[in-house]
């Protein structure tokens, strides 16, 4: 897909009055700064067709026997593409016929066709659920849709965890810095829109013959959860990087000096996703310390994660991780942080982030013993991560805190060796095949086991063969 040709079409719709601006009252219910009628385009016939084609473009790589629009505005988009791909099309109607066949859709089609869903905007995800449900019941296989817009309020998190793979055009986000870009709205009206989707990003399904639960990231797999962390871009990264590297480790590299976390990531990167620090503890630590590092990970594919543990008011931690000697936010995809100071805390991150492909970690529960982290304290942190998804890439847990798709849960303490410290870490680490099938661990980190070891890349390897063993079985259970 041409960013060019998705930039002109974003500013097509706009001219056209698709996007609005001012005090909407969604389908859900939710009072909204921004709405999107793509309604519009079938009076513009050559917008129409850009707008089939992006779908087109962007849909899953998979065959499709058939497709389908969600009705109504999903119906005149999937016409093109049928009529463009020569692709035949079924139409499911809003409410069943009371006269001559009563059919719920029309269409020719035989059971065990794949069938591709089409859908404009997402919020819930309710009407291409409803539209997948019926094609179900009739034999048909849908697992994948393709809409125009998500508006990030959890939709595809919902689609998601229900087995229905989402690709989107564009998001709300994404959306909102084209016309940024293009002078077409004010600083003003973006911060406004951007707020609005970073505190309403959850909604529910109400599934009729489903069981699941509306979110369940255990048996899914990391590429069919880039959807439901597509609000947050460094989680998203992660989960496709883990995917294509085939990796789950991520190495704390708790050393002292520059040459020796130098050594240590060089060593190791081939077998991690993610290097955590802790580069306070650096003796020598200069700003030439994180450019060599920044090169090493672009080198062996990792993504850096500081693990600095922000827990003050807001504005503080603006000027911790924007500045200062470490000055984090330059280089460090992934923070840690506390929730204990309320929200002010991510908005104080979020500030600082400048426009960066930045997220933190919330710490909801520690390996160390004696931690003060009840469950009360980890539900907080949950209820605060869903209210900014946005930045919020997910919790450092000893167990399986939340079972939401789009959240990444990492579990420290884990080692093959069973050993403990005098320093109040857990006697009892926790093996990686443990970490990942009983505590419910996307990510284990692993620091004596690799950095003590006589051979780090060795030890690396293994680490990483046994934790993404684990995954893949846990997978596959039913």
């Amino acid at each position: 897909m041409s960013e060019d040709r998705l930039e002109q079409c974003v500013l097509d719709l706009h001219r056209i009055g698709v996007v609005k601006f001012g005090s909407f009252t969604l389908k859900s219910g939710m009072q909204s700064p921004v709405y999107f009628d793509l309604r519009t385009i079938v009076s513009h016939p050559k917008i129409l067709e850009t707008v089939a084609e992006l779908l087109w473009a962007a849909r899953p790589d998979t065959r499709h026997d058939l497709v389908c629009g969600v009705a109504y505005t999903g119906l005149p988009i999937a016409t093109v593409m049928s009529l463009k791909q020569n692709l035949p099309m079924l139409i499911r109607r809003k409410e069943t016929k009371s006269y001559g066949t009563k059919k719920l859709v029309e269409g020719e089609y035989r059971e065990g066709q794949r069938c591709l869903v089409v859908e404009d905007v997402i919020v819930s995800g309710g009407s291409v659920y409803e539209t997948v449900e019926t094609l179900v019941q009739l034999g048909l296989e849908v697992k994948d849709a393709v809409v125009f817009l998500d508006r990030q309020h959890g939709g595809a998190a919902n689609l998601t965890a229900l087995g229905i793979n989402v690709v989107s055009v564009l998001d709300m986000t994404k959306l909102m810095s084209i016309l940024v870009k293009h002078d077409r709205i004010t600083p003003e009206t973006d911060a406004l829109v951007r707020e609005f989707v970073a505190t309403h990003n959850t909604t529910t399904i109400a599934t009729k013959t489903s069981d699941k639960p509306a979110s369940d990231q255990k048996h899914l797999t990391f590429e069919s959860r880039l959807a439901a962390a597509a609000a947050q871009p460094v989680a998203h990264a992660l989960l496709a990087l883990m995917a294509s590297k085939k990796t789950n480790l991520c190495v704390a590299a708790d050393v002292t000096t520059s040459r020796e976390l130098l050594s240590l990531a060089d060593q190791v990167g081939p077998h991690i996703c993610l290097l955590k620090t802790h580069v306070d503890i650096l003796e020598d630590f200069t700003p030439d310390t994180v450019d060599k590092l920044k090169t090493l990970a672009e080198k062996h594919n990792f993504l850096l994660f500081e693990d600095r543990k922000f827990g003050d008011i807001g504005s503080t931690v603006a000027r911790q991780y924007g500045g200062g000697l470490y000055a984090t936010a330059e280089w460090a995809h992934l923070v840690t942080a506390h929730g204990l100071p309320g929200d002010g805390v991510i908005k104080g991150l979020m500030s600082a982030a400048g426009g960066r492909l930045r997220g933190c970690i919330l710490v909801a529960q520690m390996s160390s013993e004696g931690a003060l982290t009840s469950q009360g304290y980890a539900e907080g942190c949950i209820r605060m991560a869903a209210s900014h998804r946005s930045f919020v890439a997910g919790f450092v847990s000893q167990s399986r805190v939340t079972s939401d798709p789009g959240f990444i849960l990492m579990t420290p303490g884990v080692q093959i060796n069973k050993t403990g410290d005098d320093l109040g870490q857990q006697a009892s680490y926790v093996s990686p095949r443990a970490a990942v099938l009983e505590r419910g661990a996307d990510v284990i980190i692993v620091g004596r086991g690799v950095t003590k070891a006589e051979d780090p890349a060795a030890a690396a390897q293994t680490y990483k063969e046994e934790a993404y063993a684990a995954y893949t079985e846990r997978i596959t259970q039913t």
